[in-house]
């Protein structure tokens, strides 16, 4: 009889700790920010709505993760989410960029004032930015470094507050503070990287078109047009591909069998 009380005890602390498992939350880097009274004050505005725009598309405050796409023609940033479960994103939110700067085609030097195009991820959370709250882009990715110009290829590229930009994508101080809970949420939850595709514009056959012979550059069109590639990819499927660059800074995309 002991023994098999202590049997059954034993499956039930298994249970209990495999149950702390099933959640991995990343306590210092939430406490860290927490620490910042920026972060503080967005956190307390905006968890309610977050929390409420989740259950709406049928997701929770502790099982998601989210992907950014950003298009400097229409000036809009489309959030979107998914269960961990999952690899089908749905569209949960929309914002709108207040200004930009440069031109449509990537980034190749510091001080061209481009913002980038490509393909990112969220590298850095700043609750000390000189624009209230930013979120910091990996700029230069391998095929920037391989384009852009050696030694001089510039960085610190955000999604910031505020309404000014050299190259950085300045969303407002109200709306930064909902994208940047929206991140620290699925970074505290376990997703160490959010994915973030920047495009010139939303490349259907039209726009592609379009801003091909306007802007009328080799380099700009090659790049665009393997970008299309994503852009047609992610809108059939509604899942991320893997994305390779090569030698070259040439990317391509694949989904894993």
């Amino acid at each position: 009889m002991k023994i098999k009380i202590l049997n059954i005890l034993s499956v039930l602390i298994v249970l209990v700790l495999l149950s702390f498992d099933v959640i991995n939350t990343d306590e210092e880097f939430k406490r860290f920010q927490m620490s910042n009274s920026r972060v503080t004050n967005a956190f307390n505005e905006k968890i309610d709505s977050i929390d409420n725009i989740l259950l709406k598309n049928n997701l929770s405050m502790n099982n998601y993760e989210i992907f950014l796409r950003v298009f400097k023609q229409e000036n809009t940033i489309e959030l979107w989410a998914k269960n961990k479960q999952t690899d089908t994103f749905t569209l949960i939110n929309n914002y709108k960029i207040c200004i930009t700067s440069g031109f449509l085609g990537p980034k190749r030097m510091q001080g061209d004032k481009q913002i980038p195009e490509g393909v990112y991820y969220i590298n850095e959370f700043n609750p000390n930015s000189n624009y209230h709250l930013s979120l910091g882009i990996n700029y230069p990715n391998k095929s920037d470094s391989i384009l852009g110009k050696k030694n001089k290829l510039g960085g610190e590229i955000y999604i910031h507050g505020g309404c000014q930009s050299v190259g950085c994508v300045p969303v407002t101080t109200n709306k930064i503070k909902e994208i940047y809970i929206f991140a620290l949420q699925a970074r505290y939850y376990g997703q160490k990287k959010i994915p973030v595709h920047i495009f010139p514009c939303k490349l259907n056959n039209t726009n592609f078109e379009e801003i091909s012979l306007c802007y009328n550059s080799t380099e700009n069109t090659k790049i665009w047009s393997q970008l299309k590639l994503l852009y047609n990819l992610f809108n059939k499927n509604h899942s991320i591909p893997s994305t390779h660059i090569d030698s070259k800074g040439n990317y391509s995309f694949y989904y894993s069998k």
